[in-house]
């Protein structure tokens, strides 16, 4: 006699918050997760910073919440946006794609080419895949593709990556590249088991599957909308504090996301020290960089180099 078919884990690897261009704070995004889906393991995978990812997981394991976090970054490359995860650093950005993905392998982490093969800068090209497939140093191999992402970038080609994966023998995942809490969970990659190391060991193994629907028009013109407004309270928030003097700016949507250099508190009365990341800021067209504090564990780790200490 077969028992119940075992349920699958359900993971969504590619969400961003209002550390990039996200509309929506790291709270506001567990709470989502805990409540609205189903969800087993998410990654926070902002723009070239991983400060929201770190203070993510510290609260999920703080509050005991059902979804793990796992740290995550979506690089830009020269050859198009990458998703960095499981990595115990940032990942630095604009270098050649092979360069990268070599850089997030020895950042202990897996490397997935996001919404891969559409003709657009951001998009890893499929002459660039194959180029780095047939590379003999195993490590300069991508991990998986993201074969679902259910936004406009996706949706025309969809079937197109899917069997580039396959023919190629690369794990699918599917994600929802979300920037608004009701964009978690449209696209999900499923795998055996529930846990980020299940998780993990299913990208490895090219155990995992996609799944998810794709987003309307009018619901993406939305988003657009609010990461519009995100940014005009970026600048005026960036602006005022700088004028004030008072050791504030933007919001990047953790507790202390608002001090300079933002510093996540950790509670619970945790040894506290700092994780450093470098992030680019635009404020009505200058760019800078600026110094990101996260509170954690109290080790000192420039997230650069890997090295660390104690203060």
């Amino acid at each position: 006699m077969t028992g119940p078919a075992e349920r699958l884990g359900r993971a969504d690897l590619h969400i961003h918050t209002l550390a990039s261009d996200g509309t929506a704070g790291i709270e506001a995004v567990l709470d989502h997760v805990e409540h609205r889906t189903d969800l087993d393991v998410i990654a926070i995978t902002d723009h070239e910073r991983i400060d929201a990812a770190l203070a993510g997981r510290s609260m999920a394991r703080d509050r005991g919440l059902r979804a793990e976090v796992i740290i995550g970054e979506e690089v830009t490359t020269l050859g198009g946006h990458l998703l960095a995860l499981f990595i115990d650093r940032s990942i630095r950005p604009y270098r050649p794609l092979r360069a990268t993905i070599l850089a997030v392998h020895d950042a202990g982490g897996l490397a997935i080419p996001a919404h891969p093969l559409v003709p657009y800068p951001l998009c890893a090209q499929g002459w660039m895949l194959r180029r780095l497939l047939d590379d003999p140093d195993p490590r300069a191999h991508p991990d998986g593709l993201e074969t679902f992402n259910p936004t406009s970038l996706g949706k025309p080609w969809h079937r197109r990556v899917v069997r580039f994966a396959d023919q190629h023998g690369l794990a699918r995942l599917g994600n929802s590249d979300a920037h608004a809490l009701d964009a978690i969970a449209t696209g999900w990659t499923t795998f055996p088991g529930t846990t980020a190391a299940d998780l993990r060991q299913a990208i490895d193994s090219r155990a995992t599957d996609h799944g998810g629907a794709f987003h309307g028009t009018a619901g993406q013109f939305g988003t657009f909308g609010q990461q519009l407004r995100k940014r005009s309270r970026d600048v005026r928030d960036e602006v005022a504090g700088r004028v004030r003097r008072d050791g504030t700016g933007r919001d990047h949507g953790y507790p202390g996301g608002r001090f300079r250099p933002p510093r996540f508190e950790a509670v619970n009365g945790a040894d506290v020290g700092t994780v450093e990341v470098v992030a680019t800021v635009e404020l009505g067209g200058a760019v800078g960089d600026v110094t990101t504090v996260v509170e954690l564990g109290g080790a000192v780790v420039d997230v650069a180099t890997g090295e660390g200490g104690r203060r």
